[in-house]
């Protein structure tokens, strides 16, 4: 198995600001990491943190996710970080299953909101 360089960042459209503001938290930890993110989440997070080396693949809907879980299926990816908007439906929902699907498969380490990533972040290097 290759080693793991990669951290995904997505976030459903009124989760961007909460991971823009997650990644200036965290952004001296992520400065050890490749990002890759979904076209807008991407942009809002090198925004916030010009210095995190951010890959920025299409926008979720028009193939963004499944670049990210073609990453995920080459074991690229350390773990996947997705903020969820549970209230809001995506006409990409199928998409958006396949990505977990794959990172449950691959046992990607997942987190789903802030509270988890906030956890799961520092073990990533264990």
């Amino acid at each position: 198995m290759a080693e793991r360089q990669k951290i995904a960042l997505i976030a459903h459209d009124k989760m961007k600001d909460e991971m823009a503001a997650f990644a200036r938290h965290h952004q001296s930890f992520l400065e050890q990491w490749q990002i890759v993110a979904t076209g807008t989440t991407g942009a809002r997070v090198q925004d916030a943190c010009p210095k995190l080396d951010v890959l920025r693949m299409k926008s979720g809907p028009l193939g963004g996710d499944q670049q990210i879980g073609a990453m995920i299926a080459q074991e690229e990816v350390a773990m996947l970080i997705f903020f969820v908007d549970p209230l809001t439906p995506m006409p990409h929902d199928v998409d958006v299953k396949a990505l977990m699907r794959l990172a449950i498969l691959y046992d990607t380490p997942m987190a789903l909101n802030r509270a988890t990533a906030d956890r799961l972040l520092p073990v990533i290097t264990e």
